[in-house]
């Protein structure tokens, strides 16, 4: 179906610019008239640019000031629809803004939120569309928005912690193999042709580092080559199927990262259930949506077996504890959730938990990343000074 970006004047003499997606140009006339907007301009949009409308990623910060501007705007007491308005024409975000446009059209054609949010599942997750689907059926969209927006940001927040944390060892590692390959490429072919100029007679170690300099020189667009075809094949690889469940079992094998891994899972999981759960979205749908937000297809499949076995009248701590997957606290404090009745409250708790395990493992890591990265530079520059000394020691030995 194509798009039309169009002009309006709505009853206010107030401008309209926006997009309609509709089967042909009488079709954006007549919704217009219906929404008592006079059409100015119509212009249907090329395929190309039709197809970039609402492509890319959202920026998880514009994501939340829409939530939180909205729902201050609701408890305010602003209609929807003019929230929608409102927050369509501030909105800067590239992405954000056309849909919202869309959003804001869809709902004025009789539409509900939580289905005009749907239509853009890259910008509104399974997540968000629930949340407000529990919001409009229970009236409390003020609430759900307030909490979806406090929930983005913590998430938003536990991303750039992370991503700060690894940002020092990542720049000291991708600097080192810089040096290196200037190393092995450039400095030691000068320091063999002066020893070759000097018929010296070069120990095993030093004729095998200047080798491994030698097909460097010679050959580096193959090793980017071969790199480059590693890389590609494992990420196709890792997008089938049996791929994706490999990968993501290794990944959690790994010493440390895969602890990290399962700890941000476990958080993920534990926060975003306990969220769906308290706003009113029903368990077996709430594991659906958390199921397919975990990352981790080891971890999702162990989800949706949890989701047969409460379907057949066990209990949630049950299937989570028989996987082997989730620690034996969290299935505990599950346990006594359920019997408790506070079954959401404990899983903020528990994700709460997780959280502050997984920037305190951040951390670790990144304490324990710098010295390795340190050690290993001076290994090697060791063995290249050890390679290219020895060769001199051994010439002034001989003209002695």
């Amino acid at each position: 179906m194509p798009y039309f970006a169009y002009t309006a004047m709505d009853t206010s003499g107030r401008q309209v610019k926006a997009v309609m997606e509709a089967d042909h140009e009488a079709s954006v006339l007549n919704r217009l008239r219906e929404q008592q907007l006079q059409a100015v301009d119509i212009k249907e949009l090329k395929k190309k640019k039709a197809a970039t409308m609402g492509k890319g990623k959202v920026k998880m910060k514009s994501l939340v000031v829409f939530s939180r501007q909205f729902a201050t705007m609701i408890d305010a007491g602003i209609p929807i629809l003019r929230c929608l308005e409102i927050l369509s024409t501030q909105c800067k975000d590239p992405v954000l803004k056309p849909a919202l446009e869309m959003v804001c059209l869809d709902v004025k054609g009789g539409m509900s939120l939580n289905e005009s949010l749907a239509k853009h599942p890259n910008i509104f997750s399974k997540l968000y569309v629930n949340m407000i689907r529990a919001a409009e059926i229970g009236g409390i969209l003020d609430t759900i928005l307030d909490r979806l927006s406090g929930f983005l940001e913590y998430e938003s927040e536990v991303r750039s912690k992370i991503k700060s944390a690894m940002m020092y060892p990542v720049l000291v590692l991708v600097f080192s193999q810089v040096m290196l390959f200037v190393l092995f490429s450039f400095v030691l072919p000068k320091f063999k042709e002066i020893f070759d100029g000097m018929d010296v007679e070069l120990p095993a170690i030093t004729a095998a580092l200047f080798s491994l300099g030698d097909f460097m020189q010679k050959s580096w667009w193959m090793i980017l080559i071969a790199l480059a075809a590693a890389f590609v094949g494992l990420k196709s690889y890792a997008k089938t199927p049996k791929g994706k469940y490999q990968t993501d079992f290794i990944k959690l094998k790994i010493p440390v990262v895969g602890e990290l891994t399962l700890k941000m899972s476990v958080a993920r999981f534990c926060r975003t259930l306990g969220t769906l759960i308290n706003s009113g979205v029903p368990m077996m749908r709430s594991l659906e949506i958390v199921s397919e937000t975990l990352g981790n297809q080891v971890l999702t499949s162990a989800v949706d077996q949890t989701r047969l076995a409460i379907r057949e009248g066990n209990k949630l701590s049950m299937p989570l504890a028989n996987s082997g997957l989730f620690p034996t606290m969290v299935t505990q404090m599950i346990d006594i959730g359920e019997e408790s009745g506070r079954l959401s409250e404990m899983l903020v708790k528990v994700g709460d938990f997780y959280d502050g395990e997984v920037e305190a493992t951040v951390k670790g890591l990144t304490s324990m990343i710098e010295p390795l990265l340190i050690i290993f530079l001076g290994v090697v520059v060791g063995f290249i000074a050890i390679s290219v000394m020895t060769p001199i020691f051994k010439l002034v030995n001989s003209v002695r």
